[in-house]
């Protein structure tokens, strides 16, 4: 695994890439146990870092670089669910949870939510708790609400 760093204007994240896919972006405060080398000039390490220089000013910048993740089918059903969220909007776990299955708890949704290897780009951040209330984000709500007032102005309330 390669690794490289990016100074967001909410604190800095960490991307790890197997040399061509994405494969992790976490903010420094969440604990990454991945050995990788270090590795600034990586083609999708620029992609990543271009793609994110554009949404911290606040556009819905197009994915053009491939994405890696690996985990539990539920997992990946998940997170699946999680890239179909689009910009600006928020769902529940409840709703993501009745996608699934009729009887699929919204906790186990958040389990799955919470162990999503690629932030921001696979949204995790626009996942709320029960009537839209603000819940947990292993990055810290502090950033949560942050991602979500660049992608509904300053005008977002908690």
């Amino acid at each position: 695994m390669y690794s490289t760093r990016y100074s967001s204007p909410i604190g800095e994240i960490l991307l790890l890439s197997d040399g061509e896919n994405l494969c992790g972006l976490s903010f420094n405060s969440q604990k990454s146990d991945v050995d990788s080398i270090e590795d600034n000039d990586l083609e999708i390490f620029k992609k990543v870092i271009r793609w994110l220089d554009e949404y911290f000013e606040g556009q819905n910048p197009k994915i053009d670089f491939n994405l890696k993740v690996s985990g539990t089918d539920f997992r990946m059903r998940v997170w699946e669910l999680l890239s179909q969220i689009p910009y600006g909007e928020t769902v529940t776990y409840g709703e993501i949870a009745s996608r699934i299955s009729p009887t699929m708890s919204a906790q186990a949704v958040g389990g799955a939510v919470g162990a999503n290897p690629i932030a921001i780009i696979i949204p995790c951040h626009r996942v709320m708790g029960k009537g839209n209330k603000l819940t947990g984000y292993a990055a810290g709500i502090d950033k949560k609400v942050e991602l979500l007032k660049i992608e509904n102005g300053d005008d977002f309330a908690c």
